[in-house]
């Protein structure tokens, strides 16, 4: 009898992508969607702050317990893997350059640490997305920035980009199945070509001339990545109106200590002009971080309020063991952090509100899910819609000019 797998991704969009890289090469296994059916569960962890490791120590105690072999991967498993697996949490444990290998992997009946490589990039083409209706498409694995706070490249390696014409014939083949739109995901996705002689916008130019294709989201980018090639493509009606860029901070000597390659005065120049555009614009921001003082935080928070920002990725700094930002002596306690997280979430939040009362445009939504009643989905600003309609709307694209607008979100009626 065919042994039954069950998938748990946690974390961002690329082990969104990496998770079905293993179910298109899983083979002699049958996949459920119950994690009580499993007789394997397969954990493609993130391991980005304290509470993902947290999250996911949780879930392989509760699964373990019901005699479920436990099988970690991800980016966890670099970072946590041999110990867990020394501990005996788990039953085997593998890395990113393993997971095409997972159909033989699996097969074994005795205990494994396969943590591979940290050079590898995918060759498999991934056909569909279970349960959704955009598509993921990894176009980079890795990073060459050395933040001091991120232990990312540690566990992804450095910065290398996937073959064009494999993304492209991706693309073309999720297309085909019914995909029209597009999230484009990586380590650092604004690094892509550099390794390559070719550059992120001339990419999605030729992403865009592919029949089918009706928008192109992207995930976070770099300030100093938005060059030139980029700028070329703002106008086009099949970018989503919406960029996330990583600032991390506002102060300068927190960028300093940070390690950061920007700065504000360039980054509120640029912001300016994206905004001008009609972009709507989010950030990460990192709040607590050692040297993060009361003087410094209040002039990043100053500048914040200039930034023409909708969206805000604000989290609290989480020790990395390994990173240089660890052995810095100038800890700020936990109440202080969270105190400053929520005085920038509702910066943010009053922001993106006046953002979505001043826009005068329609709205172009694809329809994602249906749930208490209402359909909803994403505008091209990346604001959610709840939307009621007597029709069915799941998986359609709708045009909406008339709205209402509330602090938590917009409604229509359809």
């Amino acid at each position: 009898m065919r042994k039954k797998v069950y998938f748990k991704t946690f974390g961002c969009r690329t082990n969104i992508y990496d998770t079905q890289v293993m179910i298109e090469n899983l083979k002699d296994f049958d996949i459920t969607k119950d994690e009580k059916e499993a007789d394997i569960i397969i954990i493609n962890s993130c391991t980005v702050t304290n509470s993902a490791d947290s999250r996911a120590r949780s879930y392989i105690a509760k699964h373990s317990k019901l005699g479920k072999r436990v099988i970690y991967a991800g980016c966890g498993a670099i970072s946590k893997g041999e110990q867990l697996f020394n501990d005996k949490k788990v039953f085997g444990v593998f890395g990113h350059s393993e997971k095409e290998n997972i159909n033989q992997i699996l097969k074994s009946d005795k205990r494994f640490v396969k943590i591979g490589d940290l050079s590898s990039i995918d060759k498999s083409i991934v056909h569909s997305f279970e349960g959704k209706n955009r598509a993921f498409i990894k176009i980079q694995e890795g990073c060459n920035f050395r933040c001091s706070y991120c232990i990312i490249p540690y566990v992804r390696g450095n910065a290398r980009s996937q073959d064009e014409e494999k993304i492209l014939k991706q693309i073309e083949i999720l297309v085909q199945n019914g995909y029209q739109e597009f999230i484009l995901s990586g380590t650092n996705i604004g690094s892509y070509g550099k390794d390559r002689g070719t550059t992120l916008g001339k990419l999605l130019k030729k992403i865009s001339l592919i029949s089918g294709v009706r928008r192109i989201r992207l995930g976070s980018i770099e300030p100093s990545q938005i060059d030139d090639d980029f700028k070329e493509i703002l106008d086009e009606s099949w970018l989503e109106r919406h960029l996330h860029i990583a600032l991390q901070h506002t102060n300068k000597q927190m960028l300093k200590i940070m390690h950061r390659r920007n700065s504000f005065e360039s980054d509120i120049k640029l912001f300016e002009e994206l905004s001008s555009k009609g972009f709507a614009l989010g950030t990460d921001f990192i709040v607590g971080h050692p040297g993060e003082s009361e003087e410094r935080f209040k002039d990043g928070f100053e500048k914040l309020k200039i930034l023409p920002l909708t969206h805000i990725h604000c989290f609290t700094y989480s020790k990395r063991e390994g990173t240089p930002s660890s052995r810095i002596k100038e800890v700020i306690r936990g109440d202080i952090a969270k105190l400053r997280l929520s005085k920038i979430v509702k910066l943010v939040a009053d922001k993106n509100y006046n953002f979505r009362k001043s826009n005068k445009k329609g709205l172009e939504v694809l329809i994602e899910e249906f749930k208490d009643g209402y359909f909803s989905g994403h505008d091209q600003f990346y604001n959610k819609i709840k939307i009621k309609s007597k029709s069915n709307l799941q998986n359609r694209w709708i045009y909406i000019d008339k709205y209402e607008v509330k602090k938590d979100m917009n409604y229509a009626k359809f």
